[in-house]
């Protein structure tokens, strides 16, 4: 908390307090990276296997990853945290393309509540938060080169998944909505950890 010294950042990205880390403060993309090529170099990892996910603010962050660093993602998925980069300024309920540039398709797989009062799934509340998680995913979509919607299935009685699929490199997009889900981890892991196997990174 930042009583205590201390404050979630992300370059790019608002703060709970709603404001843009500017150039001189922490950059948690570079300290992300700099982990995943250290832990690679000694061999602690398979750097085509790395993965992301995160609730709330966690979930933004994992978002501004995809964006951000999808040169060492293999696969994001969000939790009560889908963005697309910021809203755009003369229309917050789209994201700004500019602010979402991924070097190569991301696979994204995300998962929210339909009762989510903090990040709800039909946009507004916080200014970063203008835009809805349909508009998230159709962006996602854009860029990952998607052919098709996802028909909408109920996967369980108060689950249902939607998205976008025939994407480029695999790189679908998946929405796992829980009826009655509200700001909390609604993630399925053992569905996340399918997408998230079944993917890798490609290697230059």
């Amino acid at each position: 908390p930042v009583e205590r010294g201390f404050v979630w950042n992300v370059p790019g990205v608002p703060t709970i307090a709603g404001t843009i880390p500017g150039p001189n403060d922490a950059d948690d993309v570079a300290f992300m990276t700099e982990t995943i090529d250290a832990l690679a170099d000694q061999g602690c990892i398979d750097p085509s296997r790395v993965y992301a996910t995160g609730l709330s603010g966690g979930g933004r962050m994992t978002s501004w990853l995809g964006c951000a660093a999808a040169d060492r993602f293999a696969a994001i998925a969000p939790v009560v945290g889908l963005r697309a980069g910021r809203p755009d300024r003369r229309d917050p309920q789209r994201p700004d393309p500019a602010t979402c540039r991924p070097s190569r398709p991301m696979p994204v797989m995300a998962f929210a509540g339909d009762a989510d009062t903090t990040n709800p799934i039909q946009g507004g509340g916080a200014p970063y938060w203008s835009y809805t998680m349909h508009a998230a995913e159709q962006r996602w979509a854009q860029l990952n080169g998607c052919a098709a919607p996802r028909p909408t299935v109920w996967v369980t009685a108060q689950v249902y998944e939607e998205g976008y699929a025939a994407c480029r490199d695999g790189a679908d997009v998946v929405g796992r909505i829980t009826a009655g889900g509200g700001h909390s981890w609604v993630a399925d892991n053992d569905a996340m950890w399918a997408f998230f196997a079944a993917r890798t990174r490609p290697q230059n």
